[in-house]
């Protein structure tokens, strides 16, 4: 009797995080009493002058009339993935009207641009936008108000960075297409887009005013099963029917979550289950979405998804096409840095906000992002600014309403204000860079994102 066994040990990538972040807290409990009583550094010391700031939070606050028809243009004209052509044109426009020259088409893609400002010699720090939309539903992810934050920011240290006691350093806009079902920053990555980039900032809008919060790293997978028809009823012993395999695959992802590590993410539709009963299914199709809180988490759960497929496949006696990010390429997890975020969170005090910090919010409210792919590539953060109530969802048409209104663009200006005045900090303090890159380097540094799942 031949016995195979094909049991393989459990990944300890998950376990090894918890170990890590546990340590990490408790480092940050044990300083919390020296940080209160002034004897080490709080969030408001260093960073640019009062008075840059002062200066750009002006700046931005001036820049409200473009920031809210930045806001309601794109809102009313919804693009999605890689079709963006008006919004980005929108975009490139109102630089214009500042004197800006921004490059339409950048890197190789039509609807992407970037711009420039200040000095290439010092150290460089881009701010990100993104204007796609939701096929059918519009911007209800406010990415509308992404891109005029993006922009508003962008103007505001442009003018600032013209004055004789302005830093010296570069900020880049980054027109970044294709988040919703792709990645888009994946494809600028690639192209070259982040090369001589220090560090990368953006904000997305949300139901609460968040410092960091967990996004989920995603990739895209189809099965496509093939086995062989025959007549359903005459002859289905002849038959070997790929449907059996899809439905026993399908099964198996619900059999596995038992053993996924808490947030991992798995959703899956049968797209093509066969033409007619009488007929054993020749050919079925599974799309599934994978995500996990951590790039080597992400690549275990990827590596069991396909044993799952190989194993449904043995069982029908079918063949299986296993296809991963087909047409796209996978968003990663955000890596937050938490000297940027810092800077981000003062900022923000300054505009009568006050986001939440990392933990506060459960991680099962986790979605994903294609920032990620930067975030392990520079340095990163990527916060949440309040435009609706807390229980309205992002995707949602409540979401896509909220993102027209006042509150949006009020949301967009504060953002505006913090994201130019994070990007001084970052330009002004060669402290809070070294900072920065210290961190970036001790949570692994650059990660080779083309060749890590291979």
């Amino acid at each position: 009797m031949e016995r195979m066994n094909r049991s393989t040990p459990p990944s300890t990538a998950y376990l090894d995080h918890l170990v890590a972040e546990t340590a990490g807290r408790r480092e940050a409990l044990a300083g919390s009493a020296s940080a209160a009583d002034g004897s080490s550094g709080s969030a408001d010391d260093g960073g640019a002058p009062a008075a840059l700031h002062a200066a750009v939070e002006r700046a931005a606050e001036r820049l409200e009339p473009e920031i809210a028809e930045i806001v309601r243009r794109l809102h009313e004209h919804p693009q999605p993935a890689f079709e963006e052509h008006r919004s980005a044109a929108t975009l490139v426009e109102v630089l214009a009207r500042h004197g800006i020259k921004a490059e339409l088409g950048s890197h190789g893609v039509p609807t992407a641009f970037r711009a420039e400002a200040g000095d290439p010699a010092g150290p460089t720090i881009a701010i990100c936008a993104e204007y796609d939309a939701l096929p059918g539903i519009g911007h209800a992810c406010g990415h509308n108000i992404i891109a005029a934050a993006a922009v508003g920011a962008f103007v505001a240290l442009h003018q600032v960075l013209a004055d004789d006691d302005a830093p010296a350093g570069r900020v880049v806009l980054l027109g970044t297409p294709a988040e919703e079902g792709h990645s888009g920053k994946e494809v600028l990555a690639r192209n070259g887009a982040l090369e001589g980039i220090d560090a990368a900032i953006m904000v997305h809008p949300y139901g609460l005013d968040v410092a960091d919060q967990v996004w989920l790293g995603r990739r895209l997978l189809t099965w496509t099963f093939t086995g062989r028809p025959a007549h359903a009823s005459a002859q289905p012993y002849m038959g070997r029917n790929a449907l059996d395999a899809a439905t026993l695959a399908y099964q198996g992802i619900g059999l596995l979550r038992q053993q996924m590590p808490p947030v991992d993410r798995v959703h899956a539709t049968i797209a093509e289950g066969g033409t007619r009963p009488s007929i054993i299914t020749e050919r079925a199709v599974v799309h599934l979405y994978a995500r996990s809180k951590y790039v080597d988490t992400l690549r275990d759960l990827s590596r069991r998804l396909d044993d799952v497929a190989r194993g449904a496949a043995l069982m029908t006696g079918t063949d299986v096409e296993i296809s991963w990010d087909d047409g796209a390429h996978p968003s990663l997890p955000v890596r937050t840095n938490r000297a940027l975020t810092e800077r981000w969170v003062t900022a923000q005090r300054r505009r009568g906000r006050d986001p939440l910090p990392a933990g506060v919010l459960s991680e099962t409210l986790a979605a994903s992002t294609d920032f990620g792919n930067f975030s392990f590539r520079i340095p990163g953060i990527h916060p949440l600014v309040q435009v609706a109530a807390p229980d309205i969802a992002l995707h949602t048409a409540e979401f896509a309403a909220a993102a027209a209104t006042p509150a949006a663009v009020s949301a967009a200006v504060d953002s505006a204000a913090g994201l130019a005045s994070t990007a001084l900090d970052y330009l002004s303090d060669a402290g809070l860079r070294a900072a920065v890159h210290e961190e970036f380097a001790a949570e692994g540094g650059a990660v080779d994102v083309v060749r890590y799942f291979d």
